[in-house]
């Protein structure tokens, strides 16, 4: 199994800047938490599904240290001002913007009964904003391993992914599924994590793309991905009314087998496409999950344009730009491409030969600027750790 070492060291330098910036001190330690890229199962996670992230070595860091308890001061590279909120600050609604999925931490750490010790917070982060890797996740994951540590809270790795989760839900009023905080927190190394949403079992699958001879290229739509203007939101209401009809506690209930006879039994198009994508999902999941775990990492291609082919035409939560660097890379020669994330923007995945990445990346470029689209980002992934301390 080949892995790659985790360059946080100039993120977390950046972090470690900003705190003796901000508060003319040294900071207690540094704590990191990955963007994450979704391999296959999308739209899945809230539906009890399953999926198959993994984590990026593009991190986010948090540089922190303890004061008074009942007081939480944070300041972040990308914001010009600092915030600072007290226990009386922490109902929802009242810590808004960026700051919120910090407080949103500290407040679902309470409300589960925890002594959330004060500190203060410096961030800084590689995982790109808006762009479907899960920047958020990454933030919650990092700040809570900080507070973790700093408090000598007895808080388990497994325990933490939904503690995080609430805090975005609930705190933040973005309706995400598990699997984002789930990556941040759980991946490995070399490593695939397999979710069972509802249950939360997990299972490390090896995904050795170097030994395959393979490269697993991001690339950055730079169309702005967006969850909170009520589309996912939409989709989600979406599936969740389409299992009561059906009679079952949610679309991971219907056998793939069963598709046909549940599709039979709904009653307009749009849902039956949006429970087709669903339950097909699940399907190459699982289909991915066994040719990973037989080292046929060159055929899960396949799966991964089917998967983008559902999201496009049943889902339908992508746009021209995500679309034209899918149809790009296949025709460059990768063996599979999807976008990967909640849609409407953010970013694509492409599964190429390791020699070929420079050529398909190109070719993508070029194909944005003959449409005249902004220029794509892109950048070569390997699966890393979830969060950790990193001193």
């Amino acid at each position: 199994m080949t892995t790659h070492p985790v360059l946080a060291g100039d993120v977390a330098d950046r972090a470690t800047a900003g705190f003796r910036q901000r508060y003319a001190a040294e900071p207690a330690g540094r704590w990191a938490a990955p963007g994450r890229a979704n391999l296959i199962g999308e739209h899945t996670d809230y539906n009890d599904g399953f999926v198959l992230p993994f984590a990026l070595s593009l991190r986010t860091v948090v540089a922190a240290a303890g004061q008074p308890d009942g007081v939480w001061t944070v300041c972040s590279e990308l914001a010009d001002e600092s915030i600072e909120f007290t226990a009386d600050d922490l109902a929802p609604g009242r810590v808004t913007g960026w700051g919120a999925y910090v407080a949103g931490v500290v407040w679902a750490l309470r409300e589960a009964g925890y002594a959330v010790p004060g500190a203060r917070l410096a961030i800084a982060s590689d995982v790109p904003l808006g762009s479907g890797l899960s920047s958020s996740a990454a933030l919650e994951a990092a700040v809570l391993a900080a507070l973790v540590d700093l408090g000598g809270l007895d808080l388990p790795a497994e325990r933490r992914p939904r503690l995080a989760q609430r805090a975005e839900n609930a705190y933040v009023g973005a309706p995400t599924g598990i699997m984002d905080q789930s990556a941040a927190i759980r991946c490995r190394a070399g490593h695939a994590l397999f979710l069972d949403c509802r249950t939360e079992e997990v299972e490390h699958i090896p995904f050795d793309l170097d030994a395959a001879g393979l490269a697993m290229l991001v690339v950055d739509s730079r169309a702005p991905h967006r969850h909170a203007d009520g589309e996912y939101a939409a989709r989600r209401r979406s599936c969740e009314q389409a299992a009561d009809l059906l009679g079952v506690p949610a679309l991971r209930d219907v056998p793939v087998g069963g598709l046909d006879a549940a599709l039979g039994r709904l009653p307009d198009d749009e849902t039956r496409r949006r429970v087709r994508h669903v339950v097909t999902e699940d399907q190459r999941v699982l289909d991915t999950v066994a040719l990973l775990r037989a080292s046929r990492v060159r055929d899960i291609g396949p799966l991964l344009t089917g998967s983008h082919a559902s999201m496009r035409d049943d889902f339908e939560i992508t746009v021209p730009e995500i679309d034209l660097a899918v149809e790009t890379a296949l025709a460059a020669g990768a063996l599979g491409a999807r976008m990967t994330g909640g849609g409407f923007g953010g970013c694509v995945l492409a599964l190429v030969e390791a020699a070929s990445a420079d050529a398909v990346t190109a070719a993508v470029t070029a194909a944005y600027a003959e449409r005249g689209f902004a220029a794509p980002g892109h950048v070569t992934v390997w699966p890393a750790p979830g969060a950790s301390r990193l001193d």
